[in-house]
């Protein structure tokens, strides 16, 4: 996609979502990191609706240790892979209080120092709790970078990198939350809306769909 196309792109998404935010429902950071690692191969919609009563009673990390591994389980038994992630979160919320005084330290390469905090979970993080111009690779970001054009790559890490150098610095903080609103809304895996689509003049996946531009020919195999 150019340069061009793609400054159109994400002028387009913020008028069609003009306050992009993570879906996530939190009360704090500690709140907000617990959900993230809830919400790895879960909905947004699911882990709201298990952690609504658990932040009724549970607001930080040795809150969550007095809670106990039994007890969490208890609330978040609907997710998928929660016995894992609950392990996972009692460790982290030990780890957090121990090495870094119960306060989750700013730094990316730290940050990931914790258990259950990986990649993509750090730049989630990052950006939704300090606006950082970091763009976490879901499975949204990652199918509508590659159906885009925008970010060709076989690997979360690949699209990452690629979008850190054609998002412009204007749109960097705001970027995960609107591929991710329009990834979920839209621009769907299976049947994506292109009737509701701002983007269908400038899309490359309409457009070849629609016969109005022909892919790039394949190499024909020599005899």
């Amino acid at each position: 996609m150019e340069k061009e196309d793609i400054k159109e792109l994400f002028e387009r998404l913020l008028t069609r979502f003009p306050n992009p935010r993570c879906e996530l429902e939190f009360v704090n950071e500690y709140t907000l990191m617990v959900s993230i690692i809830l919400s790895a191969q879960a909905t947004d919609k699911g882990v709201n609706k298990a952690t609504a009563p658990l932040y009724e009673k549970v607001k930080t990390p040795q809150q969550m240790l007095e809670l106990g591994l039994d007890g969490l389980r208890e609330y978040v038994k609907s997710i998928n892979y929660y016995n894992n992630k609950s392990k996972s979160i009692m460790a982290m919320s030990q780890t957090l209080i121990e090495k870094f005084g119960g306060k989750f330290p700013k730094d990316f390469d730290e940050l990931q120092t914790l258990p259950g905090v990986g990649r993509k979970t750090a730049n989630v993080f990052l950006n939704v709790a300090h606006n950082a111009p970091l763009i976490a690779v879901d499975t949204h970001v990652f199918r509508l970078a590659n159906r885009l054009k925008l970010a060709i790559g076989k690997t979360p890490l690949e699209v990452e990198e690629k979008l850190a150098k054609v998002v412009p610095d204007k749109y960097k903080a705001n970027a995960q939350h609107l591929l991710v609103l329009f990834g979920r809304y839209i621009c769907k895996a299976v049947k994506p809306d292109c009737a509701n689509c701002p983007l269908t003049d400038i899309c490359p996946y309409f457009l070849q769909n629609a016969g109005l531009i022909e892919d790039k020919p394949k190499n024909k195999e020599k005899k």
